[in-house]
């Protein structure tokens, strides 16, 4: 008996939503819990601060890098970047997304029509972080004030205090990542990409700035000088998070070394011939 198109997608769907049902029981019987976050063998990273571990994956690490990298271009104490963060979580979770209600777009779910830039603009990364912060700025005590209330006051969302349940997880982001808490921000990657030190250099220029680095090009991959200390391991982890996109093999930085491993999130470890104000990037040999 033949199935009308109407029939077969409602099998079809029942199908799914039956394999769905005992997914989910194997996982519970296993003692597996299944929350949304990047599952144990999946490629993540995470960042720690205190007691509270923050999971994300990929594509998050390295939009967070860039969110929390631009403080620093922007001289904005490290508070600016959990704002920011908390920010990205709840309008796109972190993603550059080219969707959103209405005419909303990118990471921060800026419309064109209110003025944030045209569609072109706002989908730049670079660009979207910047007009955030120049809005953040105009906030009135925004240093010291609320952070879901400075969230609001520049995102004037219809869900005035969305951005509060994001606040610790923006928080252990921003810390590691804007060097303020050193060797905290690590990864485990399944797969490298390509060694890519000219587009590496690209992203840590327009992320943290000239001001604050000055990126060389070596035979072996990027040498980092840096400002202060804070900044060598803004820099650091950030490197870790852009590890997969940029090829990067090996990261080194105040007495301190991180390389990607694929079967578990790999630590920072000792190393004494790490340099104290640089960052060495070593790349994979292609």
């Amino acid at each position: 008996m033949k199935h009308s198109t109407q029939t077969r997608t409602h099998l079809l769907k029942k199908l799914l939503a039956t394999a769905t049902s005992v997914a989910v029981a194997a996982l519970v019987l296993s003692g597996c819990s299944w929350s949304g976050e990047p599952s144990g063998i999946s490629e993540r990273c995470q960042a720690k601060l205190s007691s509270h571990t923050t999971v994300i994956d990929i594509e998050q690490a390295e939009n967070a890098a860039l969110i929390a990298g631009m403080t620093i271009k922007r001289s904005l104490v490290p508070r600016a970047a959990s704002i920011a963060l908390a920010t990205a979580y709840q309008e796109s979770k972190i993603r550059n997304l080219d969707y959103g209600h209405s005419d909303s777009i990118g990471i921060f779910q800026q419309r064109p029509s209110q003025g944030w830039g045209t569609i072109e603009e706002i989908m730049d990364p670079w660009y979207s972080t910047t007009q955030f912060y120049k809005t953040m700025e105009r906030v009135k005590k925004w240093e010291t004030k609320d952070i879901n209330d400075v969230a609001q006051a520049v995102q004037r969302s219809a869900f005035p205090q969305a951005y509060r349940q994001h606040e610790s997880n923006a928080r252990a982001l921003a810390s590691a990542l804007t060097g303020e808490t050193p060797a905290v921000f690590s990864c485990s990657i399944q797969l490298l990409g390509n060694p890519e030190p000219k587009a590496m250099t690209d992203f840590l220029t327009k992320t943290y700035g000239k001001k604050e680095i000055t990126v060389t090009s070596t035979r072996g991959g990027l040498v980092i000088d840096t400002s202060s200390p804070r900044v060598a391991w803004a820099v650091a982890q950030g490197a870790v998070a852009n590890a997969k996109r940029y090829g990067i093999a090996k990261v080194q930085t105040q007495q301190h070394s991180w390389q990607p491993l694929p079967w578990k999130l790999s630590d920072w470890e000792d190393d004494e011939n790490a340099p104290t104000n640089q960052v060495l990037i070593t790349f994979t040999t292609g």
